[in-house]
């Protein structure tokens, strides 16, 4: 019968402090990635997105830590990182999925699923140490959500039923 303190045994191959800053940074980022999407108001946005990295950061943690599972030599352990990858993004890629809709010859939620995939890879990012790749792809995720969508909205602005062209021609 397992004891109390075999649940919490130590980490095998990383300090509790690196998981620690790791799975912040996970939800940090995961969290500016949904911020875009909350405030545009999408039902997939600041939880949704911060849980997506936490949970890649965390099955990342897991796969590197059974890597340095004590095995006997007549045991074989066989590691595939490419593995992790597939089943996150499978994963996550399920999940985005579902917040595509189709209705009425439109399609809506495709961006909020591609951040939501995204912020699987920047939680992998994250889990795995690289840090700086996780910021620079947040980044580039926060420019592309915010600025895009500046640049883009007056050109897909629809004209106002109330707005009337000038009788004598004047714009």
């Amino acid at each position: 019968m397992p004891l109390i303190q075999d649940l919490f045994q130590p980490l095998q191959s990383m300090p509790l402090p690196a998981v620690a800053m790791r799975l912040a940074l996970a939800v940090v980022l995961g969290g500016l990635i949904g911020w875009e999407r909350e405030v545009s108001a999408r039902a997939a946005g600041l939880r949704t997105h911060m849980l997506i990295a936490l949970a890649a950061a965390m099955f990342t943690v897991v796969a590197m830590e059974l890597t340095h599972f004590p095995a006997d030599e007549q045991d074989v352990l066989r590691i595939d990182p490419l593995r992790l990858i597939e089943a996150v993004t499978a994963g996550v890629a399920f999940l985005a999925a579902g917040s595509i809709i189709f209705s009425g010859g439109s399609v809506r939620g495709v961006t909020t699923g591609a951040s939501m995939w995204l912020a699987g890879a920047v939680g992998l990012a994250s889990g795995t140490g690289d840090g700086l790749l996780a910021v620079m792809g947040t980044a580039l995720a926060v420019v592309i959500l915010w600025m895009v969508r500046i640049i883009a909205t007056p050109v897909h602005r629809r004209p106002d039923p109330g707005d009337h062209p000038d009788p004598e021609g004047r714009q």
